[in-house]
């Protein structure tokens, strides 16, 4: 997640230099376009065409994991009322939080990690509310991130503005991973959670399993992680399982290959970063 300045408040101090920076809010949606984006669509359309519509235009149906929304894990109340936006998303966007790889996987832990972020966004960041839609702890448990997010997911024609990555907060759905994942795999239960969560986001807006990203391809962070970056194509995989569709992995754009070989990921580029005492 980056962090540049929130739209509510000057910008913060900068983050020191060991973690990815969140994204500012609001960003103004700018989706990429590229061979991927043109084939994926083309490739829904023909899905869609050849597949029962269901309930909100939806061509498949995943079974709903288990969201712990915003009142359960004990949030606050957002700043100011958050925007619900009349489109639906056109991605989902993952992240990690580069925190500490816990072993203390129990709900409380997930809880605590969902206060704390939404601690440090709102009060650190000046932000409205917790900056990502949903959050998944390295215990496993699914928990909703900004307000409204859940009730928006499961009506499945609206999407609430976010703040988890510069350009993509009005387009995109934002998952943050707990941990920190450069050298280290996620725990085997938590990236199910995720295949889990990003099949239902899918079934639920009518979204591709080929439309799911890293937070790196779209902004200069090494989130979501090298390793998890890495098992994105394996997490494309296990969601169109889950879907019961085809999976379509067109090849990369290769100017944007080119930017990115240009702009690098350098390693001192800030993700979701926690500062000492929001956690233990």
């Amino acid at each position: 997640m980056t962090l540049p300045a929130p739209h509510q408040a000057s910008a913060p101090a900068p983050a020191p230099a060991s973690a990815p920076r969140p994204a500012a809010e609001p960003a103004a949606a700018s989706a990429r376009y590229t061979r991927r984006s043109v084939l994926t669509g083309a490739f829904a359309l023909a899905t869609a065409a050849a597949m029962p519509v269901t309930a909100a235009g939806r061509a498949y149906a995943a079974a709903a994991p288990n969201i712990i929304g915003c009142a359960a894990w004990g949030a606050r109340a957002a700043s100011e009322p958050v925007a619900v936006l009349a489109n639906r998303p056109e991605r989902i966007v993952v992240h990690h939080t580069a925190t500490a790889n816990v072993t203390d996987y129990s709900k409380q832990r997930a809880f605590a990690l969902a206060k704390a972020i939404q601690t440090y966004h709102m009060d650190a960041q000046g932000w409205i509310d917790t900056g990502q839609h949903f959050t998944i702890s390295r215990g496993a448990f699914v928990m909703e991130g900004r307000h409204h997010s859940l009730a928006e997911l499961n009506t499945g024609r609206r999407q609430v503005r976010a703040a988890h990555c510069v350009g993509q907060n009005t387009v995109s759905i934002g998952i943050e991973n707990e941990g920190t994942y450069t050298s280290a795999t996620p725990p085997a239960a938590q990236f199910a959670a995720l295949a889990d969560l990003c099949a239902h986001i899918c079934s639920q807006y009518g979204l591709a399993a080929s439309e799911i990203y890293g937070h790196r391809d779209f902004n200069a962070t090494s989130c979501p992680g090298d390793r998890l970056y890495a098992l994105l194509p394996s997490l494309r995989r296990d969601v169109a399982t889950r879907l019961g569709t085809p999976l379509s992995e067109p090849e990369e754009d290769p100017v944007w290959d080119l930017v990115r070989q240009a702009t690098g990921r350098p390693a001192g580029t800030l993700g979701e970063y926690l500062p000492a005492g929001l956690l233990p």
